[in-house]
């Protein structure tokens, strides 16, 4: 997620030395050199020393070590923003020594794109807000909410979604080939119905049950598809899942 929103900020012409990496692995330090020209460093308390805006991309169980670390370092004035699943801002600013300009954000993996869906939460003032977003409408969209415990809806839903339909293609290519589509003709058939179906719920202004009933005529092949999902329990197994991901979510919090 770190390297996605690197490969955003120079694409909308961020200068890559405005940018530093912290890699404490000295072969990926090299590798991102490589691709990006970005300054690179393997000391977390070098690299945050005159930021104006810190992104904490590390697993959520490393997150309170890497803070108690950079925490006198920070600049009074840098915005700091944590994109670890689970982990409330109480926690972080605790863990900061009580740094008062503390993002929330929960992207998802489409941002590798450039079509990444965040969303943030923050009790900071909009200057810092806006700087948050500054960074992550560079790999695609953004919004807010007002209330920190909808993150946990928002990582059920945004954060872990893409791998929703990750499975419903990987489902329905595997369907195509046991009827007889080659592989690589399934993925292509697949891949470019999700993509047509994304771009119509962005881009037509109506709502997923709208664009449904569109596409499915009343005893039609469409229709019979369905009707098969609904007696399987398709729609309760989906809705059970973004449940599960929340309670996942409120408990690694």
């Amino acid at each position: 997620m770190a390297e996605a929103l690197i490969g955003g900020l120079l694409r909308v012409g961020h200068p890559a030395t405005h940018v530093t990496v912290s890699e404490p692995q000295a072969a990926r330090r090299q590798l991102l050199a490589e691709r990006y020209a970005v300054r690179l460093s393997e000391d977390n308390v070098a690299a945050v020393q005159d930021a104006d805006l810190v992104l904490l991309a590390v697993k959520p169980q490393q997150l309170r070590g890497v803070l108690q670390e950079i925490a006198a370092a920070l600049p009074a004035a840098c915005t700091v923003i944590s994109i670890a699943a689970g982990v409330a801002s109480a926690s972080l600013q605790a863990w900061s020594a009580g740094h008062p300009h503390i993002v929330r954000v929960m992207p998802n993996t489409a941002a590798l794109v450039g079509a990444g869906m965040s969303v943030l939460y923050s009790e900071a003032d909009e200057l810092h807000q806006q700087r948050a977003e500054y960074l992550l409408n560079a790999c695609g969209q953004s919004t807010r909410v007002t209330d920190e415990s909808l993150m946990h809806v928002v990582t059920a839903l945004s954060g872990s979604g893409p791998a929703y339909f990750f499975l419903l293609a990987e489902l329905m290519q595997a369907a195509g080939v046991k009827l007889g589509l080659d592989a690589s003709l399934a993925s292509t058939l697949v891949g470019q119905t999700a993509l047509g179906a994304g771009k119509m719920l962005v881009e037509s202004g109506r709502d997923a049950e709208s664009l449904r009933h569109q596409v499915t005529s009343p005893g039609g092949t469409t229709q019979a598809a369905l009707d098969m999902m609904y007696e399987m329990g398709f729609p309760a197994a989906v809705r059970e899942g973004v449940v599960a991901a929340k309670k996942r979510s409120e408990e690694m919090s």
